[in-house]
């Protein structure tokens, strides 16, 4: 188990500084660069020029992804953020809890509801409630996230009154905290895209555990139908959704950038966007590392959850 933890993190830190190099070559080719993008439209051809070797960008773009490498390891600095006039790590540190709570919130919720979901379409096979469940599943997984927020905006907020039109815009978790009717369909949003794809992969795996032999040994041990189901088979099937929570981080994360920019939610995704829009590349690439970085640890807590969930795996070298 050491041996496997020790090369995942290995792996771990290779991804992230290749998709670091990645964005930071795609980053440094926009027309103009950081230059143009921090001084205007109107700076000199001087004053440009002065602004890339203070900022070390008149040096090979290898020797300033070193220099911003070394500075992230040694020093956990990530930049200037010119749209903002900070620090980016100071910029990502007021913004990253809050999409913490937005995103944590809409993961438990889809689990909450998911998993119940897909035992019923599996009790009720074949049935109008598994189609019905089925239809809405597929019909949620396929939405954007940017119509389904749009819509719950049109109806709910300006036709019906009943939620805020914009999400919390406190400057800290508690304050965002402080006003859950803003936060519903931010929330609701980014939760349905998840619980529509938890559902499927949840009514399938204890579609499959429900066939397996420990079930019809126990089935003939005279074990009741709730017990076969909860005990016997539930535990098993909920192996893949623990893998597929930790894989599903990236498609959460880049869920919340379009959910926080459409209720203009202050968190990392709105930050993301207007990185983007501004050419901000400092930030961007701070935005991008912390994505980055979120994925390969969902991805390596998934493979710890999944020995700790299935006591018959064990990771050895092979």
């Amino acid at each position: 188990m050491i041996g496997f933890l020790v090369r995942r993190v290995f792996q771990a830190i290779v991804v992230v500084v290749a998709v670091m190099l990645l964005v930071f070559l795609l980053a440094h080719i926009i027309p103009g660069g950081a230059a143009r993008a921090a001084l205007g439209p109107r700076a000199t051809r001087l004053q440009i020029a002065q602004f890339n070797r203070l900022n070390n960008y008149d040096r090979p773009l290898i020797i300033q992804f070193l220099l911003y490498l070394k500075n992230l390891v040694w020093h956990h600095y990530l930049g200037y953020s010119y749209h903002f006039n900070q620090g980016v790590t100071t910029v990502i540190a007021s913004r990253l809890p809050k999409t913490l709570v937005l995103v944590g919130i809409s993961t438990v919720l889809a689990l909450i509801v998911a998993v119940p979901l897909g035992i019923l379409q599996v009790v009720r096979r074949n049935k109008p409630v598994d189609y019905a469940l089925t239809g809405a599943s597929f019909i949620f997984y396929a939405m954007p996230s940017f119509l389904l927020g749009t819509l719950l905006i049109l109806y709910l907020a300006v036709d019906v009154h009943v939620f805020s039109v914009e999400a919390p815009q406190g400057q800290t978790v508690a304050s965002i905290l402080a006003d859950p009717r803003a936060l519903v369909l931010p929330e609701v949003t980014l939760a349905a895209i998840t619980i529509a794809s938890f559902s499927r992969y949840m009514r399938s795996s204890m579609m499959e555990a429900m066939t397996e032999d420990y079930i019809r040994t126990a089935r003939a041990k005279g074990a009741s139908n709730r017990r076969v189901l909860f005990v016997h088979a539930l535990r098993n099937a909920v192996i893949p959704i623990v893998t597929l929570l930790g894989l599903s981080i990236p498609s959460i994360v880049s869920g919340a950038v379009i959910t926080e920019t459409v209720f203009n939610y202050p968190g990392m995704g709105l930050l993301t966007y207007q990185a983007a829009t501004t050419t901000d590349i400092p930030l961007l690439l701070g935005t991008a590392f912390v994505a980055t970085l979120a994925t390969v640890v969902g991805s390596l807590i998934a493979d710890i959850l999944y020995a700790v969930v299935d006591p018959r795996i064990r990771y050895a070298r092979r």
